[in-house]
């Protein structure tokens, strides 16, 4: 797992990349970025599998706001974990949010 982010200088974003190790993925199909930056949305966030078989999206947030919480989804219904996060928050539902700070 990683995080990576590259702040803009001439807008007020961030373009924030997500990768999903292989060992990780454990041979998912698909993968989906899920969070508050999309409203929850399981489906809207698809993340790109590459040959190694890792999966990566890309997404730019606001850096306005503070931090962002996340999940990834994996084949539709199963939660990974990353290590990686800047921090957790529990969700109240079934574990942890993961949290990234732009």
């Amino acid at each position: 797992m990683s995080i990576k982010k590259q702040h803009l200088k001439n807008r007020p974003y961030c373009k924030v990349s997500f990768r999903v190790s292989k060992e990780a993925a454990n041979a998912a199909k698909s993968i989906h970025l899920v969070g508050d930056f999309n409203d929850w949305n399981l489906q809207e966030t698809p993340m790109t599998a590459l040959k190694s078989g890792e999966f990566t999206a890309m997404v730019e947030l606001e850096t306005g706001t503070p931090e962002y919480q996340f999940r990834y989804l994996c084949d539709g219904d199963q939660w990974i974990n990353d290590d990686e996060a800047d921090g957790y928050a529990t969700n109240g539902i079934d574990g942890e949010n993961f949290i990234v700070r732009v």
